[in-house]
């Protein structure tokens, strides 16, 4: 049998991170009987609002004697344990009892259910789910509003009634709970049948905010399966999730690597809140390649305006200039590289490195430039992410008749797209008319770059 703890709480504000409890009440209930109950105030260790006084009546007078959170988390933790935490908008009363936990290092978890989304289910049509509206609804009896005990006890009469309902109407009690339990965990605005709406396949999602505006832009391979990871993750990301989404949409691709180049864009274009990942719109610095007089092959850090000479070649797009020379600086040392020749260290003749023995003498000739410049190319291969050459890359698209395909020519990406045709039938005449991206992208070379090294799916056609 199920046990339920039935809680409210009041606070200093709306904000679970920076306000604190001021009272709480619990009441244990099996679904069919009341088993135990326990209210008190809670010092918050700060002042109440005058507007909150206004709103619970609890003064800083009230709870100055009051125990603090600390005095009555043992007492909450035994009687909420094995239990199903249950809430009228159970988001707010969870998040401020695991906020106080965590100021106390403590991971407070529990089972939760809503019963603002279970009246909804078993009592559609109703004008109002407030608390407040369903007690006059249903004519429950209540002293005080906002008062922590009172409205406790409000939600179980309520509890009950759904309880009740769901029997008459001949429905299953465990397939109410199994379905609550899981709403419970989303956003407001965001219900089971619309993430079971979502296909489930691979694809870009975005999550919008009550104004439309896009918050989060994801890609997956099971479109559905990862939103129901989302709003279940209870990290500081996850929260940011559930608290500002309010709808969700989707555009299938069929190809992971056309999701991938597609997330990357559609961050950098939207800029979304919650996404930090992918944000960066252009990369300020890199390193580059040129052969100096002697024959050398040179590497430099730099930005991209500060090219002063001639005939340089660009290995890589990094960020910023010190994340660029921190790289030229680790992939130096890996090949024991000249210091003075990759523009790490300034002397005339030789570096500093050869007099310590870790460099083999390029800087003074003591090296010659072909021994030299093969380990160069050994360096510039692992380091250079730059697409070569021209080719089309393709796999399977959104449906079976369908291939999603990629378009690389001179070294450049074109962009992805889709073609209802045999694979023997890709004609690249044809593509470069039909391939598009929706934003210049930086990291596009690297993402293609890497997925045909590692997951490629499809196949290479070249040209």
């Amino acid at each position: 049998m199920s046990k339920f703890a039935i809680i409210d709480v009041e606070t200093t504000g709306g904000s679970a991170r920076f306000e604190r409890v001021t009272e709480i009440a619990i009441v244990l209930h099996d679904g069919e009987k009341v088993l135990d109950s326990y209210s008190t105030l809670i010092n918050p260790e700060r002042s109440i609002p005058w507007n909150i006084t206004q709103l619970t009546g609890i003064s800083d007078d009230m709870v100055s004697t009051a125990p603090k959170f600390f005095e009555v988390a043992r007492k909450i933790v035994e009687m909420t344990e094995n239990a199903i935490f249950v809430a009228h908008n159970v988001t707010f009363d969870f998040n401020f009892i695991r906020e106080e936990f965590a100021r106390l290092g403590y991971n407070y978890t529990r089972q939760q259910l809503c019963t603002v989304r279970l009246a909804r289910k078993v009592f559609p049509g109703l004008p109002s789910y407030s608390l407040s509206n369903l007690k006059n609804h249903f004519g429950i009896a209540a002293e005080r509003s906002h008062r922590a005990l009172d409205d406790t006890l409000a939600t179980v009469r309520l509890f009950e009634y759904i309880l009740a309902e769901q029997e008459v109407a001949g429905g299953s009690f465990k397939g109410l709970m199994r379905a609550g339990l899981k709403e419970s965990k989303l956003p407001p605005g965001i219900t089971i049948d619309k993430l079971d709406a979502l296909p489930e396949d691979c694809g870009v999602y975005y999550l919008h905010d009550a104004a439309g505006d896009v918050i989060y832009v994801g890609k997956s391979l099971n479109i559905r399966k990862r939103l129901y990871e989302h709003f279940a993750d209870t990290t500081p990301k996850g929260e940011k999730m559930r608290a500002g989404a309010a709808d969700i949409s989707c555009e299938v691709t069929g190809s992971e690597l056309v999701a991938l180049l597609l997330e990357s864009a559609e961050i950098k274009r939207i800029q979304p809140r919650i996404n930090r990942a992918l944000r960066m719109r252009q990369y300020n610095a890199g390193i580059y390649t040129y052969t100096d007089q002697l024959g050398y092959q040179c590497l430099v850090a730099a930005k991209p305006g500060k090219k002063a000479s001639p005939g340089l070649n660009t290995l890589i797009e990094l960020p910023k200039l010190e994340s660029a020379k921190a790289y030229l600086a680790s992939i130096v040392r890996q090949y024991e590289l000249c210091h003075r020749l990759c523009h790490l260290d300034f002397h005339e003749r030789a570096c500093f490195h050869y007099s310590i023995k870790q460099c083999r003498g390029a800087c003074v000739g003591e090296e010659s430039p072909e021994e030299y410049n093969a380990r160069v190319e050994e360096a510039m291969k692992v380091v250079s992410r730059a697409l070569q050459g021209n080719f089309v890359y393709h796999e399977n698209g959104r449906n079976p008749v369908e291939k999603a395909v990629v378009l690389v020519e001179d070294g450049r990406f074109l962009g992805f797209g889709f073609v209802e045709t045999e694979e023997d039938g890709i004609r690249v005449d044809d593509l470069r008319e039909r391939v598009s991206t929706p934003y210049k992208d930086p990291d596009a070379g690297r993402i293609i770059r890497s997925y045909l090294e590692g997951k490629m799916k499809g196949k290479v056609l070249r040209f």
